[in-house]
């Protein structure tokens, strides 16, 4: 009789994990389908993907570790994340890189810190007392485009001048009126998903 019944609780326990072993598997492909199938219609949610990694922002995290290198040992490692937008400032088909930060050891009550660097990743200009996102209009003085920086609670308008933009915005000419029609917005840190990258 004990023989019978450890057969039968056998036979059904096997019967059980197929049945669960199944299930999961049906699970598992209903979730591949779903997603396949939201990626292909451009409706997937990727905002809890990690970030990709790409050659620019190797080149800017580099360029970091040299530029903060006096910093980095006092910097936590929630301080230590930057965000970065590509632009062609000066129409020589090469992309620039604004580069920002939003945390409190870049960032006070006058603004944040940033730079922009070349195409190569050399340091064009470190700015500082800003407000993102930062505008490029369609303006060039010196072959590259006119910013129009908020710092202060004013907007200010930046030009390049002497191979370099000013690096403190708030002693700059405040800029009146509307902004230039056809200027771009850049590094829009609040309003964009921008990607988040460590250095």
């Amino acid at each position: 009789m004990k023989s019978k019944i450890l057969i039968i609780l056998s036979v059904l326990g096997l019967f059980s994990c197929q049945k669960k072993e199944e299930t999961s598997k049906n699970i598992i492909k209903a979730i591949v389908q779903d997603t396949l199938s939201k990626t292909i219609g451009g409706t997937a949610d990727v905002s809890d993907a990690p970030p990709k990694e790409d050659e620019t922002a190797e080149l800017i995290r580099k360029q970091l570790q040299i530029l903060l290198k006096q910093d980095l040992p006092a910097m936590t490692k929630e301080d230590r994340y930057f965000y970065y937008e590509a632009f062609d400032l000066n129409n020589d088909q090469k992309d620039e890189y604004f580069v920002g930060f939003s945390n409190s050891y870049f960032c006070g009550s006058g603004g944040c810190s940033g730079y922009i660097l070349n195409n190569n990743g050399n340091l064009i200009n470190k700015f500082t007392v800003t407000d993102f996102p930062i505008y490029v209009t369609t303006t060039p003085t010196e072959k590259f485009y006119d910013l129009i920086m908020e710092s202060g609670g004013k907007f200010r308008h930046i030009k390049f001048k002497n191979g370099k933009y000013p690096s403190n915005p708030s002693v700059q000419p405040e800029h009146n009126g509307d902004f230039p029609k056809g200027s771009s917005k850049v590094l829009d840190i609040q309003g964009k998903k921008l990607e988040r990258y460590s250095f």
